[in-house]
C-alpha cells in the first residue's frame, strides 16, 4: 500500500528525559522516524522505536545500536512494516536503555 500523505499528531505530553518521536514519514512499507533524546553515551541513550496498530499490536521494531549524543534529533528507517489495508492510523513509540518504552504515542494518520 502506498501512502501519499501522512499527518502526525503528538498524543501525549512531552517529558524532559524520555525519548521523543518528532516526526514520522511512511512510504509503502518503509517508516522513517525522527527521534530526539538527551543521549549521554552508552549509559543512557534512545535504543529503539516501534510501530503499533490501533489495538497496540507491534507491526515492527527498529533497534538502535549506539548512542547519538552529537546527532540530535536523528532519523532512522525500517522497511518491511506491513500495515493492514484497513488501517487508518498507526502509532509510534520510542524506547531508551534506562527508562524502557515511553508511554508517549505519536499518532500517524494514514491516507492513500
Amino acid at each position: 500500500m502506498k501512502y501519499t500523505s501522512v499527518f502526525a499528531l503528538l498524543a501525549a505530553p512531552v517529558f524532559a528525559d524520555g525519548p521523543v518521536v518528532e516526526n514520522v514519514t511512511v512510504d509503502g512499507d518503509r517508516f522513517s522516524v525522527t527521534l530526539s533524546h538527551p543521549d549521554t553515551g552508552w549509559d543512557h541513550y534512545a535504543d529503539g522505536w516501534e510501530v503499533l496498530d490501533a489495538d497496540g499490536n507491534s507491526l515492527g521494531i527498529r533497534e538502535l545500536l549506539h548512542p547519538h549524543e552529537t546527532e540530535q534529533p536523528f532519523t532512522r528507517s525500517l522497511s518491511g512494516v506491513i500495515v493492514p489495508e484497513e488501517a487508518t492510523v498507526v502509532y509510534v513509540r520510542a524506547r531508551c536503555n534506562v527508562d524502557g518504552w515511553s508511554d508517549e504515542l505519536f499518532e500517524v494518520v494514514l491516507t492513500e
